[in-house]
């Protein structure tokens, strides 16, 4: 961030340089034609010293240019620099973001195992039960464990709620926080 704001100091002083170069040159035409207009009121000294003078303005002027060439480059080079560190900035909190929805996948993986392991272990005890009835059977470990397979299934399913609902309360965070920033 700091990249930024001094490229943008350097950015701007760089356009009140070019600013004063451009107002030299807007005085400078000027300077040139009023001492054209005004030769027959000058003493004969003064002409011979105004030849002189005047291919100094054209150099002077030659070098403002120059000079404001030099300034529109450096700021051209400052601005790409300036959209560079942006680009960094940006890539930087997309980069926050995709690790932050990265250990959501991971977190919603692991809670998707688990459903599908205790899924798999309440249809063997189910399975296990309609046997046991089938052969006029009632083994109350069995319908223990069936019950407790069940429940085990009801935690997994309440687990990966609770998982969603803090996905939910992630996202919903800034937008809450920035609420909370308005009313005050």
């Amino acid at each position: 961030m700091q990249d930024i704001t001094e490229l943008e100091k350097r950015i701007t002083a760089a356009l009140e340089r070019i600013g004063k170069g451009v107002d030299k040159l807007a005085t400078q035409p000027r300077a040139a034609a009023q001492p054209a207009a005004q030769p027959a009121a000058q003493p004969a000294a003064q002409p011979a010293a105004t030849p002189a003078a005047l291919p100094a303005a054209p150099m002077t002027d030659a070098a403002l240019r120059a000079q404001l060439e030099e300034e529109k480059a450096l700021t051209a080079q400052l601005q790409a620099r300036l959209r560079a560190a942006s680009a960094r900035e940006s890539k930087g909190d997309l980069q926050d973001k995709v690790d932050r929805l990265t250990q959501e996948l991971d977190v919603k993986g692991l809670e998707l195992q688990r459903m599908r392991r205790v899924n798999a272990s309440l249809r063997e005890q189910l399975e296990a039960l309609r046997t046991a009835a089938a052969a006029g059977v009632s083994e109350p470990h069995l319908i223990n464990k069936a019950m407790q397979t069940e429940l085990e299934t009801l935690r997994a399913t309440r687990l990966t709620e609770i998982a969603e609902m803090d996905e939910i309360l992630a996202a919903l965070e800034p937008h809450l926080t920035e609420a909370g920033h308005a009313r005050t």
